[in-house]
């Protein structure tokens, strides 16, 4: 893919204005969002990313188009696993409703801060060494399996780095805003609010190492990998405060990216043993395997999400008729 230099700094630049409008709207005005700004923001941000799809489409390639709506929907399903954390973080921590929202853009900026490192990393190890697909295949079955075993994350609220800060810093219940520190007593001591971004921080940071990988086995393109996370994130915020206790009605989401990120660690599998380096396979010969094309990728992943979702609300509703 031949992304210009350009269009690199237009698309750089388009999502540091987007986050920039969102970071100055909630630094006026801290609230709970209406169901209607939530739905007209979703709206624009998925009307966008299809938008910037066909634009794929119709001056790059088919191809193309297609790793990138494979890539946000793999993004997307993920992210929305994530707002469970969030949503545990949030209530763990006794956010109150009009910081929340400050809590959440930080946490999406973290987001793509971690990913964009990632990003770049994944890029570069890709390009040198081949047997990167098995690593990266091995990673992604590996927490498919995790995904399975676990799917409440009821102590993700709390992990260690928490708890370490909890032990070795002070801490005031007061609550200030953004303000990761206030003084009181002529001492220096950390509020609540810092607490939650080293939560969502370390989440983020977990996330982005189940993510990239999830993305690489789906296009090998930086610029697809990249705007596919960032149309992923931009629209978190507003569906955190859009679904809110529906997420909880998705009681086999995880189960669905299970299935999804082990298919695709299949997928690198078979990328890897075709490109295969490693003198012990095949004698560092590529082996001739099927490669599964990007639009039955993109079809799995349609069907996978549908039928967790209609799985989902059917267990929820038979549960809440026999209670």
């Amino acid at each position: 893919m031949n992304v210009s230099q350009l269009e690199w700094i237009i698309t750089l630049g388009v999502t540091v204005a987007v986050l920039l409008f969102d970071v100055v709207v909630i630094a006026r005005n801290p609230h709970e969002p209406t169901t209607r700004e939530c739905a007209i923001a979703l709206s624009a941000y998925v009307g966008l990313a299809v938008g910037f799809g066909v634009w794929l489409w119709n001056f790059h390639s088919r191809q193309f188009a297609l790793e990138f709506y494979a890539g946000w929907l793999t993004e997307y399903s993920l992210s929305i696993d994530n707002l469970f954390i969030f949503i545990i973080i949030m209530a763990s921590f006794k956010v109150p409703k009009m910081y929340q929202q400050q809590a959440l853009m930080v946490g999406i900026i973290l987001a793509l801060v971690f990913r964009g490192v990632f990003i770049a990393l994944g890029a570069v190890a890709i390009e040198r060494f081949s047997w990167m697909f098995y690593l990266f295949g091995a990673f992604l079955v590996y927490t498919a399996i995790k995904l399975v075993r676990d799917t409440d994350h009821d102590d993700d609220g709390d992990n260690r780095v928490v708890r370490f800060a909890r032990q070795h810093m002070s801490f005031t219940t007061r609550w200030d805003g953004l303000r990761l520190w206030v003084h009181e007593n002529g001492k220096r001591v950390m509020t609540p609010m810092f607490l939650v971004i080293v939560a969502l921080g370390t989440t983020d940071l977990l996330f982005a190492l189940d993510s990239i990988p999830a993305i690489y086995g789906l296009t090998r393109e930086p610029y697809i990998v990249f705007t596919a996370n960032v149309f992923a994130l931009m629209g978190l915020r507003q569906l955190y405060f859009l679904l809110g206790d529906l997420l909880n009605r998705l009681v086999y989401l995880s189960q669905g990216l299970a299935f999804i990120l082990f298919f695709i660690g299949v997928k690198l599998f078979l990328h890897a043993l075709h490109e295969n380096e490693l003198p012990f396979i095949n004698g560092g010969q590529g082996v001739h395997v099927p490669e599964i094309p990007t639009l039955w990728s993109l079809g799995v992943i349609i069907l996978t999400l549908f039928i967790t979702m209609i799985a989902s609300l059917v267990r929820t509703r038979v549960a809440s008729r026999s209670g």
